[in-house]
């Protein structure tokens, strides 16, 4: 019929990977969809089943979810296609307009729904080096609607099965999600937005800690607020919190006399909730030392707004709600020239001890690095948490692989010390080997020392510190191979192995030292004789021709399975690779008529293959 419902997304880019729609249990669409159908019985029951269950417990992503087809469908305005609309119960009635367009791909709530009721699963954004990306990037219809991935993905790269949208990047803010906006606002269908969903705030607390509360309590006037001139009101310190004692019991704090009759009066004892601080002390950072205000303005407005934001899931919900509510409401009082408090977000993910539960204080099950750094040094325990992943996934805490870890360190501590002409007694050097194995390895780490530094420089950006350690120890691993082809005799002989070697040695110090601290600096005085700080030094810069491989390994696919690999030159042209890959294959392909030959150079070749 001619209803409409709406929705709001964060993410129009993603409209052609709906492939269902939710609708919460308190929505008043929902007996008019299916009243007097065959459906009107188990939607009807859902509803009841939702409502033993808090909103906030249903809307928890790990909330097993429970939904119902109301036998209706919605016309997605973007390409036509009819959806499915269901019931979900994880859905809330105060989110958004209690209507939801679930895109699987891309959510995992969506994605666990659509898996448990095997609802399509239609991938719309992948990044280029993805197995299905070449497969995907030029077809303007669907041809993939189920995945077997083992959850969503919900990263930014290219738009795929997207019609004419498909090759846009796609993302907040992205050529996509622009093109996709503009057309919907040109059909009549859609209009940009903003969305506030901030609640009441918990202020009041029985507590010593938190700013006190400037009121006073009179028998005679009722509740006056403390003289501006009084202010602040300042906690006592002579409170004995082990015994205790609290603002209510503290005599010296409660009584006081009313500003306004000068009869006795009692002060508030309870205190505000610590956000009051904690949502803009950030900016008292600029200017910690004024006395007569917050901060200077002139000097907040020249340091913030925060570049980076690192906190636990549970933050993102209200410490930046409110700090961006302070920052605006500073802003509206023409203290700070800017609208938003931080300009990165990265949430970390929890830390699981050995049976698969968040480590915490209240569970008493944290570990504590105490002896880890006792034994391997606070930079190898460091360095092994950021090996372990991506800094937003869950780790499971595992304590096997530091040895490991502080293995590299002194390894790669030796091999800076052997670079810099001070081996000592201990020499990596073994045995020199054919010419040209030695010529190879010292072209590899020519090679390997411009392609490292621009693989850790954008890492770091991507907070992806787990393989940019990774890159450090291939470096590391091309530094011995050379260390091994050539004697300290040798290196110290020759020019160009000089200017090679301090320049390595600077290189791997400098790359390390976000991760090592202590170590790198030790190394940029002690092995380098630099003086100073290296932090204080600018980052390595590289040539991105000189990072270049002669020779690539490219994964060969046949329909987007890998069924094989095969070495090119770096700069083979594309039939001489798609030659070289067939023949990899063969024995896959026999019987098989080539249909499709995609090549993502320095990637993969894949074949469709009937």
């Amino acid at each position: 019929d001619d209803d409409i419902i709406t929705v709001f997304t964060t993410r129009a880019d993603t409209l052609f990977g709906c492939s269902f729609f939710l609708l919460a249990p308190e929505s008043k669409l929902l007996r008019g969809l299916v009243e007097g159908t065959e459906y009107e019985a188990p939607v009807m029951e859902l509803v009841e089943a939702a409502k033993k269950v808090t909103a906030v417990q249903r809307a928890q992503g790990d909330h097993e979810k429970h939904g119902a087809f109301t036998g209706r469908y919605v016309v997605n305005p973007i390409n036509g296609e009819k959806v499915p609309v269901w019931v979900g119960d994880y859905i809330v009635a105060d989110y958004g307009t209690g209507a939801v367009m679930a895109v699987p791909c891309g959510d995992q709530r969506d994605f666990e729904f659509a898996r448990k009721y095997d609802l399509p699963i239609i991938p719309i954004i992948l990044s280029e080096d993805d197995p299905l990306y070449p497969q995907l990037k030029d077809e303007q219809g669907r041809v993939v609607t189920t995945v077997d991935w083992p959850e969503a993905y919900a990263a930014e790269g290219v738009l795929v099965q997207s019609g004419s949208y498909t090759g846009m990047t796609g993302g907040k803010h992205s050529e996509g999600e622009a093109a996709i906006v503009a057309a919907l606002e040109e059909m009549g269908r859609g209009k940009r937005t903003v969305e506030f969903r901030l609640r009441d705030w918990l202020i009041s607390r029985q507590r010593y800690w938190g700013n006190p509360i400037p009121a006073i309590h009179c028998e005679k006037c009722g509740v006056v607020p403390v003289p501006e001139e009084d202010l602040p009101v300042r906690l006592p310190e002579d409170i004995d919190l082990a015994a205790g004692e609290t603002l209510a019991t503290h005599a010296g704090f409660v009584n006081t006399t009313c500003p306004v009759c000068g009869g006795p009066a009692k002060r508030e004892t309870d205190t505000m909730d610590t956000f009051t601080c904690s949502s803009w002390y950030y900016m008292r950072y600029t200017d910690p030392h004024n006395v007569h205000a917050p901060f200077n303005p002139e000097k907040t407005n020249a340091w913030m707004p925060v570049d980076q934001y690192i906190g636990g899931i549970e933050h993102a919900i209200l410490h930046l709600l409110y700090s961006r509510f302070f920052t605006k409401v500073l802003r509206d009082c023409g203290l700070l020239d800017f609208d938003e408090p931080f300009t990165n977000l990265l949430c970390q993910g929890m830390v699981l001890d050995a049976h698969g539960d968040v480590m915490s204080k209240s569970k008493g099950n944290v570990v504590s690095p105490e002896e880890m750094i006792a034994e391997y040094g606070a930079d190898a325990v460091r360095a092994y948490i950021l090996f372990l992943g991506p800094p937003e996934k869950e780790k499971l805490w595992n304590e096997d692989g530091l040895p490991g870890m502080y293995k590299f360190l002194n390894r790669l501590w030796r091999q800076v010390h052997d670079l810099c002409g001070k081996a000592g007694d201990e020499t990596l050097f073994a045995q020199k080997p054919a010419d040209e194995a030695a010529v190879g390895a010292a072209k590899k780490l020519i090679r390997e020392r411009h392609r490292v530094v621009e693989k850790v420089s954008a890492d770091i950006e991507r907070n992806t510190f787990n393989t940019a350690i990774a890159a450090i120890m291939e470096l590391s691993n091309a530094a011995g191979e050379y260390l091994r082809a050539f004697s300290p005799d040798d290196r110290a002989a020759c020019e160009d192995h000089r200017a090679l070697d301090a320049e390595v040695a600077e290189v791997l110090v400098k790359l390390v030292a976000p991760f090592t601290p202590h170590l790198a600096d030790e190394l940029w005085r002690e092995a380098l004789g630099r003086e100073g700080f290296v932090y204080d030094q600018p980052w390595p810069e590289y040539d991105p021709d000189q990072a270049r491989a002669d020779e690539v390994e490219l994964a060969v696919q046949i329909c987007g399975k890998i069924k094989g690999r095969v070495t090119v030159a770096a700069d083979a042209p594309e039939p001489e690779v798609l030659a070289a890959a067939r023949e990899a294959v063969a024995a896959a392909l026999e019987g098989k008529t080539v249909k499709k030959e995609v090549y993502v150079p320095g990637r993969l070749v894949n074949i469709v293959a009937v």
